[in-house]
């Protein structure tokens, strides 16, 4: 194990971060992308700092494949973009790079400084980079020419304990970025590390928090839980802190008045984690049947509007209509939740045949 010194205002020597080394930390270049190694490599050939960060590092020493690899350097996009001709600069406040090789994208940022705090935009340095992260599992730095893993806020330690701790004091890191309680709770769960209870606490008491987030990034959150394979785990631990009623408050109020709904919407959740692993590639409108399907059952009388010859078009219109209403604030792709209810409706006898011009639908025959 190595240290990483810096000195104090008297020029003293001081610690600022553990090395572990591979012997160490037990990463395997072979489980690390290949272009991402070469976006690194090129960075440091031409004289910048760079080194794979956050989640990647951290599924790298539990000892799971990541799914994407980021980045972190000290160039700016700018810079970055002139390096690699392969690559564009997005964000308008918060500017990153995209480096492209064919269908895979690596997210390469530049370090941020902490001089507006932990959501801030200005350029710094790693020293002040680690400081805006938000839990210490997620802090970590890899260096894949060295093979060597930079820790400054004992991350390494958490993870080997099981535990998520957070980098940014409790006083400032929801109230700064709110969605950072739901990033905790999906950390709990799919790494199997535990949330403290002063943690979990702290969550309860600031759950009101998510209230004025925008629809749009409670979407990109609940995107990722129901394409995350561990939905049930991600939802059970949203319900336990008070976080699911601002994400599907609908399907929060029904589970709290009918358990009998609670325990078949949750088993359904596990239903979707097995088919999310057996089917990775599926379409969202695939995953959202099993989001709506034990709610339907609770719009109407479905053997007697059968019975009855009610119109396919109107059950379709208006069980879409429900639908689009119990999943708010989340905001689907049209066309992924018109799959998911005509899925739905097909168990109930009603054939919805969907055309290039228009939507057909038919009731099935009359026995």
């Amino acid at each position: 194990m190595l240290i990483r010194y810096a000195t104090d205002s008297r020029g003293r020597p001081v610690q600022k971060a553990v090395i572990y080394t591979k012997n160490e930390h037990s990463i395997s270049l072979d489980t690390i992308d290949d272009d991402a190694i070469y976006v690194i490599r090129r960075l440091r050939e031409t004289g910048f700092d760079a080194y794979l960060v956050g989640g990647a590092v951290r599924d790298l020493i539990i000892g799971k494949k990541p799914k994407d690899f980021d980045i972190v350097t000290d160039a700016t996009p700018s810079r970055i973009k002139k390096i690699f001709r392969n690559s564009r600069i997005i964000g308008k406040r918060f500017r990153l790079v995209h480096v492209i090789f064919g269908q895979k994208i690596f997210e390469v940022s530049t370090f941020r400084s902490i001089v507006d705090g932990s959501v801030g935009n200005a350029f710094g340095t790693m020293d002040e980079d680690v400081q805006r992260r938000d839990f210490s599992l997620n802090a970590l730095y890899y260096d894949p020419i060295r093979e060597q893993v930079i820790d400054y806020v004992n991350g390494v330690k958490d993870i080997r304990k099981g535990i998520v701790r957070p980098v940014i004091p409790l006083d400032r890191i929801f109230v700064e970025d709110p969605v950072r309680m739901l990033r905790a709770v999906k950390y709990g769960a799919t790494t199997g590390c535990r949330l403290p209870w002063s943690l979990k606490r702290k969550i309860r008491k600031s759950s009101n928090l998510l209230s004025p987030v925008s629809p749009s990034r409670l979407t990109e959150e609940l995107m990722k839980i129901i394409n995350s394979g561990h939905s049930y785990e991600i939802v059970s631990g949203a319900m336990d802190t008070d976080l699911y009623v601002y994400l599907q408050p609908a399907a929060t109020n029904m589970m709290l008045e009918d358990r009998k709904f609670a325990r078949a919407y949750l088993s359904s959740l596990k239903e979707l984690d097995t088919f999310d692993k057996t089917h990775p590639d599926a379409r969202l409108g695939e995953k959202l049947y099993f989001v709506l399907k034990d709610f339907v059952p609770h719009l109407t009388d479905w053997k007697k509007e059968i019975e009855e010859g009610t119109a396919a078009a109107d059950l379709y219109k208006r069980t879409w209509a429900r639908c689009r209403n119990f999943i708010l604030p989340m905001n689907p792709q049209r066309t992924e939740l018109e799959f998911a209810v005509r899925k739905i409706l097909s168990e109930y006898g009603v054939h919805v045949k969907q055309s290039r011009k228009k939507v057909r639908m038919r009731l099935p025959p009359e026995e």
